[in-house]
């Protein structure tokens, strides 16, 4: 929620005056200058919808063209972002770079605690998962992360607000999803990209190349499983009696 800071304190009609739309100057002076950088940028907003208001990313191009706009579908609802709208689905664009096209999808910050999350922009055929992020990026998290990139196959380049930002630590980081390579012995590290506390900026070279062969040798991702079995995840009538109920939303 880079529009706000993700200052979402007070009423919410305090920060929901704050909202805005995907075609305020603030969003498209993003589109201008993806062209002129010829770089593509993703950029958080607070978005005003037409149902409410919601976290989102829009991506753009390098030729400032909109590629991706995907809310976040795992709002924090225990917390302030009750009040927001939960996006529909998870989505997943191919964006044009100089090396060649890449699959491309996005996950907002809780979002990543769901391996469903991961999964499903796996099966629509992501290769990066976006992740802008706004909390502490300790061993467990940072864990599940490297996690989601292994069981998936696919990269994960996650942007988290620095220390001195309320409850944020910085620790951005870069997951390849290439645990094993032919000429090394045993597993390597997908940790490509590992930030401090401090804000900056970060560049890292992602082997697209490298993860689309490794994808089709290696048994993770989409390669062996059974949908079959996991009717459970999907069944809303399943009684849970060691999870809070309004945890079950």
């Amino acid at each position: 929620m880079w529009s706000i800071g993700y200052n979402i304190s007070g009423s919410v009609e305090d920060w929901g005056e704050k909202a805005i739309s995907l075609d305020s100057d603030f969003v498209l002076s993003f589109s201008r200058l993806a062209k002129e950088l010829n770089m593509a940028i993703g950029i958080t907003l607070l978005e005003k919808h037409e149902n409410g208001l919601r976290n989102t990313i829009v991506l753009f191009d390098r030729f400032g063209e909109r590629r991706l706009v995907y809310a976040k579908v795992h709002t924090c609802d225990f917390g302030e972002e009750h009040h927001l709208t939960p996006g529909d689905d998870f989505y997943v664009t191919e964006l044009n770079t100089e090396c060649g096209e890449i699959n491309v999808g996005a996950m907002i910050c809780y979002d990543r605690e769901f391996p469903e999350s991961a999964r499903i922009l796996m099966l629509k055929g992501a290769e990066l998962i976006l992740v802008p992020n706004a909390c502490p990026m300790e061993i467990n998290r940072l864990s599940q992360l490297r996690g989601r990139t292994l069981e998936n196959m696919l990269a994960i380049a996650t942007c988290n607000y620095p220390e001195g930002v309320p409850d944020c630590n910085g620790y951005s980081s870069v997951f390849d999803g290439v645990a094993y390579l032919p000429d090394v012995e045993g597993s390597r590290d997908t940790c490509i990209l590992q930030a401090g506390e401090s804000e900056g900026i970060y560049v890292i070279d992602l082997d697209i190349r490298q993860l689309r062969k490794y994808r089709e040798n290696e048994v993770h991702g989409n390669a062996y499983r059974h949908p079959d079995k996991y009717r459970m995840l999907i069944d809303r009538k399943i009684s849970y009696p060691f999870i809070r109920d309004d945890c079950r939303r």
